[in-house]
């Protein structure tokens, strides 16, 4: 009956914050502070030193920690085995992806996956990178679908897909015409991008700077669908994925025109916590996944 009030007080210690702890666990800050409370109450000590900011942890409250977070560790690795034990009949599988990989990629691999076990259900919450990192080590979702993976001693990450990247304009552009382009060109070029917290950024940024090009940044989003929509009105020109951008490509309403240099691409990657015990339904899925096993 404890393990809710132990989960909040983890969040409590990694988050450092009452107020992010609270938003995180859809909780007032006045009810964490009742949960710590009652804690320190049970067990007849103080766990946390009010006084310091950030907050930092007693003695007690750093064994406290340890033994909280281990016994929330296997509770979950009991869940997980517990599910590899039942039958296909009501087993879920949940998902988090980023919005480009979710609404574009995963589809037909979904598709292929329901054939195979369709009895099985997945659930897909469409989130922000560093949301799904959070909620894969949390155990709050099974796997994650990432761009630009980044590795850590509790994560695996299998590769997924590598994205052609190409440059997209509106057809009201002067680039539309061409049917490629020398990166060089796009020079001082008013550009539409992604917010510096997005891993994409970050690696079109590099591909960037490895030729020495200079853009002039336009407007800046988190989603590409409003990027998308910024580029189709000719507020600049972008570097998108050519997946994401089909269903456009083919209205006309935008224009995917490839690199002459070399063919760039996004690399994305399929993450679960390290300790995760995988059922043969979930090596099904993934095996769909990293192979492509597409009817």
């Amino acid at each position: 009956m404890y393990l809710e009030t132990f989960k909040i007080f983890c969040d409590l210690v990694t988050e450092g914050s009452f107020s992010k702890t609270a938003e995180q666990n859809s909780l007032s800050q006045s009810a964490v502070s009742q949960q710590l409370a009652q804690l320190e109450l049970e067990y007849r000590c103080q766990l946390i030193d009010r006084k310091k900011r950030p907050i930092e942890l007693t003695r007690e409250g750093r064994l406290f920690y340890k033994t909280a977070k281990d016994i929330i560790e296997r509770y979950e690795q009991f869940q997980s085995e517990l599910n590899s034990l039942k039958s296909t009949t009501g087993f879920r599988i949940n998902v988090g992806s980023i919005y480009s990989i979710g609404m574009h990629t995963l589809p037909r691999y979904v598709k292929s996956f329901m054939l195979r076990y369709p009895k099985v259900y997945i659930h897909i919450e469409y989130l922000e990178a560093s949301r799904i990192y959070k909620q894969v080590l949390s155990g709050e979702i099974d796997f994650g679908f990432v761009a630009v993976p980044q590795r850590g001693k509790r994560l695996v990450v299998y590769e997924f897909e590598n994205e052609p990247l190409v440059l997209v304009c509106s057809p009201s552009h002067p680039f539309s015409e061409k049917e490629e382009i020398d990166i060089h060109e796009i020079q001082f070029e008013r550009f539409v991008g992604f917010g510096k917290r997005i891993p994409t950024r970050s690696w079109i940024d590099n591909i960037l700077g490895r030729y020495d090009i200079v853009i002039k940044p336009a407007l800046e989003f988190d989603n590409i669908e409003t990027v998308k929509r910024a580029v189709e009105i000719n507020s600049g020109i972008s570097i998108l994925s050519s997946t994401a951008i089909r269903q456009e490509v083919s209205d006309g309403t935008l224009i995917a025109i490839p690199f002459s240099n070399e063919h760039f691409y996004r690399p994305t990657g399929i993450i679960h916590r390290i300790d995760k015990i995988l059922s043969k339904i979930d090596k099904g899925f993934l095996k769909i996944f990293q192979e492509g096993n597409l009817r």
